[in-house]
């Protein structure tokens, strides 16, 4: 069941968009050389608290991995999802770094990601990026009443493919609110073996195209989280929370 919000909850999911936004905005200018990805974890870790949120990734339960540990995913080049910070992972000049979070604030849900440059990258990598970015800013203007899910899945896929990339199939966005997954799945392509629902006021989904350089298969190594391109090339991520409203889709991860 797809669960609506009136405009009392989408105010309270604006509230953690906004927060997930102001930590991601932090985050990126933190990127740098020689910087660890553990060091952006504790500064998101320390804002979450600040603001007298909850983390929504830490203590996540998977069925495959158990818990998960972090409150903050850092992907670097060839991982594509839930790349676990640490110490040793150092970022260096060329690298492309996913940074993916979310909050539970108020009862409700916020969740976006971004992909950011560590210095000059090359230009493969950086039209990755923009290509990805630009796929989700296409599946955002086709999240309107009257339109069906099939329309944000084809926007993302059409984009990704005519420029050459790859959708991953294997991870997917999902509705949200009171809980950090919710009705419906939201394919970056159209699975036509998926229900196609028609969209309505009050829906909010979390939009998240994941593009691969390479083919769209991939992996999970052997920590049982970080899902990585089978083929080694790079792969970013872009995602923000979308509220359906009369007026057009309204961003809640974003000012």
């Amino acid at each position: 069941m797809i669960v609506r919000k009136n405009q009392s909850e989408l105010e309270r999911m604006r509230a953690a968009g906004l927060l997930v936004y102001q930590i991601l905005n932090t985050l990126r200018g933190m990127v740098a050389e020689g910087v660890s990805t553990l060091e952006l974890e504790l500064m998101a870790e320390k804002m979450m608290a600040e603001a007298g949120a909850k983390p929504a990734f830490k203590g996540y339960s998977s069925a495959n991995a158990g818990k998960y540990p972090y409150v903050l995913c850092v992907s670097v080049n060839d991982e594509i999802v839930h790349g676990m910070p640490s110490q040793k992972k150092i970022l260096k000049k060329g690298d492309i770094v996913s940074l993916d979070t979310g909050v539970q604030l108020n009862g409700y849900y916020g969740d976006s990601a971004i992909t950011v440059a560590v210095g000059e990258i090359s230009q493969e990598a950086q039209r990755l990026m923009d290509v990805t970015r630009e796929s989700l800013e296409l599946a955002i203007e086709k999240a309107r009443p009257g339109n069906r899910l099939f329309d944000i899945c084809g926007a993302v896929e059409r984009h990704v493919l005519a420029n050459g990339f790859s959708v991953v199939r294997e991870f997917v966005g999902h509705g949200i609110g009171t809980q950090m997954h919710e009705e419906p799945q939201v394919p970056n392509y159209v699975d036509r073996r998926n229900e196609n629902p028609r969209l309505k006021e009050g829906m909010v989904l979390a939009i998240e195209p994941m593009v691969n350089a390479g083919a769209p298969g991939s992996r999970v190594r052997s920590d049982k989280w970080t899902a990585v391109t089978e083929d080694g090339k790079y792969s970013a991520h872009f995602e923000h929370t979308v509220a359906i409203t009369a007026n057009g889709p309204w961003v809640l991860t974003r000012p």
